[in-house]
């Protein structure tokens, strides 16, 4: 598969077999790097990071000049200018990423309606209803990959291939800028060979659980009963894993995309290990989840709690409610009540809250009695508040308390990963 730095490339010959396919899954190699590089042609070819400049800053992007020193994203700046010490650093342009997403997402609603974005800098598409239009599949790949290229400027890598999980295996291995079909009677033994950590959605853990079982590759999941992975990964992971490593996905493009979680997070300048001040944090991070859970019309049924420790250590610990919520009093209380049943082992380097199995909201219209009525008359006021002079204008007193450390304010605009 590769170390994300161009190593182990496959790509396929022009005539490559497409029989069977439908599903795109493209990706734009090192976005936030490449468009920096459109901005000042000087940095081409040059070992590049995109990332805060200040205190704990984070790499969001790198070349794949820089990559190939072993520089990742989501890694710690500090940390990759130590394996790369002649890399420039860009502090991010949000504004010019945007602005090159909605032209290259314009390019793939030209070509199919049925684009499912992942992300600021990939998609899905199904074009089996353009090919009266555009040709077969592969042959629309050469062509947006090639309009991509002359109308923006950058470079993007495809998969093809008969289902979504393998049209996205096939463009990672296809990276940089390439091109890469997996025809469906080719999918079974593409599939076989490759290691298991190459499945999406099987991370570091499920990889470890399968490889103590002595199951390295896709081949040995064909290889082993259903009973056994499921043993290793549990009823649900297991039958997942299983479908996939027979190449079976049954998921459609869907063009329009649920929001399945809302959180937010903050990197502090310096370690924190005051417990009274990462309860602060917590709450005022909760008020945030809770403010666009109410923008977007969602409530949320599970709170989860992210910790990572000075080494990058990372704990992670949800809890499920009775009844799914807005509110931003209860989400504080649900974290902070995650966060004291821990130890802290060490000081603590990032902490965040999220909001899971999202549903429309209003619920809590429909019962007798509402135990948050009073909090929601705050969480009312706290909301116009905002509308009326900004996000940063109006918080709790209780995050401004006393024992509230300076340290904990964040480094930098957390933006989306490549």
């Amino acid at each position: 598969m590769g170390r994300g730095d161009g190593s182990g490339r496959r790509v396929s010959p022009d005539d490559a077999d497409d029989t069977g396919t439908r599903i795109l899954h493209v990706d734009m190699d090192a976005f936030y790097a490449s468009v920096e590089v459109l901005h000042d042609p000087a940095l081409a070819g040059k070992p590049l990071i995109v990332g805060g400049m200040e205190g704990r800053g984070v790499v969001s992007s790198a070349s794949y000049e820089a990559r190939r020193y072993g520089v990742r994203s989501a890694m710690g700046v500090a940390q990759a200018l130590r394996l790369c010490p002649q890399a420039i650093v860009v502090v991010p342009h949000f504004e010019r990423y945007s602005a090159l997403s909605r032209q290259v997402m314009g390019i793939f609603q030209e070509i199919t309606p049925l684009v499912e974005p992942l992300s600021i800098d990939e998609a899905f598409l199904d074009v089996s209803g353009a090919r009266r239009l555009w040709g077969s599949p592969g042959e629309i790949a050469r062509m947006l990959r090639a309009r991509v290229l002359a109308e923006t400027g950058l470079v993007c890598s495809v998969g093809v291939a008969a289902t979504k999980h393998v049209a996205k295996i096939a463009s990672t291995m296809s990276k940089p800028d390439g091109l890469l079909i997996v025809s469906e009677p080719e999918t079974a033994p593409f599939l076989a060979a490759l290691p298991v950590r190459a499945l999406w959605g099987v991370g570091p853990k499920a990889a470890e659980a399968l490889e103590a079982r002595g199951i390295r590759l896709v081949s040995d999941i064909l290889a082993s009963p259903q009973r056994v992975i499921e043993r290793a990964l549990g009823p649900t992971g297991g039958e997942r894993v299983w479908l996939l490593a027979h190449g079976q996905d049954p998921r459609e493009v869907e063009t329009e995309r649920v929001e399945k979680s809302i959180g937010h997070e903050e990197t502090f300048l310096h370690d924190i290990a005051d417990r009274a001040t990462l309860r602060s944090e917590l709450r005022r991070l909760a008020d945030r989840v809770a403010g666009r859970l109410r923008g977007g019309g969602w409530e949320a049924r599970t709170i989860s709690l992210k910790l990572r420790y000075a080494d990058f250590t990372t704990l992670s610990r949800a809890s499920t409610l009775a009844e799914p919520t807005d509110v931003g009093q209860r989400i504080g209380d649900v974290a902070i009540g995650l966060f004291d049943e821990l130890e802290l082992a060490q000081p603590v380097r990032l902490i965040g809250v999220r909001a899971e199995k999202l549903r429309p909201g209003g619920g809590a219209a429909l019962t007798l009695w509402d135990d948050d009525e009073d909090w929601r008359r705050v969480d009312a006021a706290l909301d116009d508040a905002r509308d009326r002079f900004g996000g940063g204008a109006v918080t709790r007193a209780s995050v401004l308390g006393p024992r509230r450390d300076v340290n904990a304010l964040p480094t930098n605009p957390r933006l989306p990963r490549e």
